[in-house]
């Protein structure tokens, strides 16, 4: 791969703020379907196997609404650290990242750093408070003191989007990687991908994907372990040794070590990190983890170790990348006269097979695999949890659902978000869906991340206000991303972009935050002075769980 490649690919990479599809782009094209990996077909249908046992005693222990959707609220605080990890960390972490790496050295560590640092603001700002006040999704603790029907209409929607988005990303990168990897059609993976996800979360809930998320996480995390202490032992367990040899291997030389090449200018680095910061915070299916467990301590405690997994992981794939380019990239085997055969992502699976042959390289694809649908079973149960909780019962049944009846609407709209995610996922085969995930997250942080913390933290925040400024960021977000250079030029064809930016967070978060402050403090109904004078009363039960619901069981 010539050195003008490289940086076009990873600059795209870069810029649409989404690793795990811009995988799916870059492999547009150049996935040509492989012969059949036995080796990685078999350790797939033992974790298949496995996970489906384990929906099966989750399905047994599933009888109430509580447990459907956070399992009772008896996970600990470890074991959801584990699995927010394993919700966390996707194929594109572990091969997009690593690509990043194999490119650009020194400077594919802007995405690490961009999605660790988003977990000290939720485990300070959030998760207490998110645990003292809600139940069961984020918009029990925004519509708390302010109307309840409005509120969760419009966080249900922010939710849905997301979800929307960041499925069709998945989906279609899911098809692309076992295309390339198990030398499966990609209908075929698709299909795979959504029944498998359906079944995880029509029958066993969130017992069920909580646990299909700690086994992918503990497979991932000792996967890369392996790969990282193979290459360290290559180079004879010397940090410095592996910069030496990576410099010298390298087209780029010693300019690797460098920062600089991946952001543009000072606008898109801001815009993109605030994105992936922020919309960390508000992503539903990360959110809704936080119920799982069974107060405000374990809460905390889950940030904690989450945050400890996934900054191990990053660390590890920054070795993976470095390692890749000493062993991989000098390696004629892994080469072909375009250069890396499979393209830059696909660094880290031919760096699985040099260290560890075969058996190896067909683990690491079946962890790939299984990965990928962690991630989609986390989407699926909180987009369900949305359409049951926030929409049926409480806006259409205002309240007064039968819990029955909201469990099987959870189950239909399971069904539902898994048959639309199949065919979207075939019907956007062809499509660059590289801006689907950099949207998921602009909206996460202009719509529901403003939201979500001006509710527990400004007394001043009114009903009109939540919805003017929740409005303004779902509406600017999808907007700005529509006339910016990812969707505008790449995909409608356009010579220039309207709006000049990959990322929009920055304007898209600026008004919605302006929005809520502004639809608030010109707010003098009478509804608004009843929301804030409950702020006293939110605030206590914040801070010291008083009142908040326990665990009901396991």
């Amino acid at each position: 791969m010539s050195l003008p490649l490289i940086r076009k690919t990873v600059a795209g990479i870069a810029l649409l703020s989404a690793p795990l599809a811009s995988i799916a782009a870059a492999l547009e094209g150049q996935a040509a379907k492989q012969p059949l990996n036995v080796t990685a077909i078999l350790m797939f249908v033992a974790f298949v196997a496995l996970t489906l046992g384990i929906t099966y005693w989750a399905a047994r222990r599933t009888q109430s609404r509580a447990d459907f959707y956070t399992a009772g609220g008896g996970i600990t605080g470890f074991q959801n650290g584990l699995a927010i990890a394993g919700d966390y960390m996707s194929a594109a972490s572990f091969l997009g990242i690593s690509a990043l790496v194999f490119g650009s050295g020194f400077d594919g560590l802007i995405y690490s750093i961009g999605f660790l640092v988003g977990w000290p603001v939720i485990m300070f700002l959030i998760a207490e408070r998110l645990r003292n006040l809600g139940k069961f999704t984020f918009a029990d603790v925004a519509s708390y003191r302010l109307d309840q029907l409005a509120i969760r209409k419009l966080a249900a929607a922010g939710t849905l989007i997301t979800v929307a988005f960041y499925l069709i990303a998945q989906m279609v990168g899911a098809g692309q990687l076992i295309k390339l990897l198990f030398g499966l059609d990609y209908n075929v993976a698709v299909v795979l991908v959504g029944v498998l996800m359906i079944v995880y979360v029509t029958f066993g809930g969130m017992l069920a994907t909580t646990w299909v998320q700690i086994i992918k996480a503990m497979l991932l995390l000792g996967g890369a372990s392996f790969m990282a202490f193979m290459v360290m032992r290559h180079v004879g367990f010397s940090v410095e040794a592996l910069f030496e040899q990576a410099t010298a291997a390298h087209k780029d030389g010693i300019a690797i070590m460098a920062p600089g090449k991946l952001v543009k200018d000072p606008i898109s680095a801001i815009s993109l990190g605030l994105a992936l910061m922020f919309g960390t915070a508000g992503l539903p299916h990360i959110l809704m983890r936080f119920f799982t467990v069974k107060n405000a301590a374990e809460a905390r405690k889950s940030v904690f170790y989450a945050t400890g997994f996934i900054g191990y992981f990053y660390i590890l794939t920054f070795i993976i990348g470095f390692g890749a380019i000493v062993l991989v990239g000098t390696n004629s085997f892994y080469l072909d006269d375009k250069g890396l055969r499979g393209g830059s992502n696909m660094a880290a699976i031919h760096l699985a097979h040099a260290v560890g042959g075969d058996v190896f390289l067909g683990f690491i694809s079946a962890v790939a695999f299984a990965t990928i649908l962690a991630v989609v079973a986390g989407l699926t149960l909180s987009g369900a949890t949305a359409v049951s909780n926030d929409l049926y019962a409480h806006v259409f049944k205002r309240g007064k659902a039968n819990e029955k009846d909201e469990i099987r609407v959870s189950k239909y709209a399971t069904v539902a978000l898994g048959i639309l995610a199949i065919v979207l996922g075939i019907v956007f085969e062809k499509q660059n869906v590289a801006f689907m995930v950099g949207l998921a997250f602009a909206i996460a942080a202009s719509a529901n991340f403003p939201i979500l913390l001006l509710s527990m933290v400004w007394r001043g925040l009114t009903t009109r206000g939540a919805l003017i400024g929740g409005s303004l960021g779902l509406v600017s977000a999808v907007s700005l991303t529509v006339l910016g250079p990812a969707v505008w030029v790449k995909v409608l064809g356009h010579a220039t972009p309207i709006f000049p930016y990959d990322a929009p967070a920055i304007f898209s978060m600026t008004l919605a935050f302006v929005g809520c402050w502004l639809g608030s403090v010109t707010d003098n109904s009478a509804r608004a002075r009843v929301e804030k004078s409950r702020y006293i009363e939110q605030l206590v039960r914040a801070e010291t769980g008083y009142g908040a619901t326990g665990a009901s069981s396991h």
